[in-house]
């Protein structure tokens, strides 16, 4: 079947992401139910953990709040744990609209950046950039590990906008490996 229905742009895409992945949907009023789902869950049974479910639900809805304010339209939160460690790792799915910065730069105290041309094998072509930073020591969140991004910028056929995948993790040792989990997810993205 050919004709203008083929030259319209996508309705929507689809990711698979882990089944123990949580999603958080960015509009304003479903990230806060979503943030209290994801917490409760991976509290349960700890009574004690008021003050460190304050703090995570407030740190949370401040980056849920952010990144919609940046265009974001998913957060994705890795819940796995191997043991009693959690595999730290997260996605943000973020429209950037036409004629806008990609947001490609890279700041940090030490940096490392790779940026190569890819091709995604259900969506196209894709711009993909690598980073590992390590946080400078009077980081506001508090963070002291290397954190490992990966952002994957995707054109949405028949428009000017992108598609901006940003995966991270803080798992240092584990970064090839979790790399290879992003590229999974990120050759999984299609349009509808």
């Amino acid at each position: 079947m050919t004709g203008e229905a083929d030259k319209a742009p996508p309705n929507d895409y689809r990711l698979i992401v882990p089944n123990d992945w949580f999603r958080i949907p960015l509009e304003p009023d479903q990230w806060k139910r979503s943030v209290r789902a994801l917490i409760d869950n991976a509290l349960r049974g700890q009574d004690d953990a008021v003050v460190i479910k304050r703090k995570l639900t407030k740190e949370l809805n401040a980056r849920a709040e952010d990144a919609y304010r940046n265009g974001g339209v998913e957060l994705y939160i890795s819940t796995t744990s191997i043991g009693p460690v959690p595999l730290s790792a997260s996605l943000l799915v973020t429209v950037i609209p036409p004629d806008e910065d990609l947001g490609l730069t890279v700041t940090g105290k030490q940096r490392a950046q790779e940026i190569d041309e890819v091709l995604l094998p259900f969506a196209g072509p894709a711009i993909r950039r690598r980073t590992r930073v390590i946080p400078a020591d009077d980081d506001s969140h508090g963070n002291r590990l290397p954190v490992t991004t990966v952002d994957y910028a995707v054109m949405i056929p028949m428009t000017t906008a992108s598609l901006l995948l940003t995966f991270s993790t803080s798992l240092d040792p584990f970064a090839e490996a979790m790399v290879d989990l992003f590229e999974a997810i990120a050759n999984s993205l299609s349009w509808t």
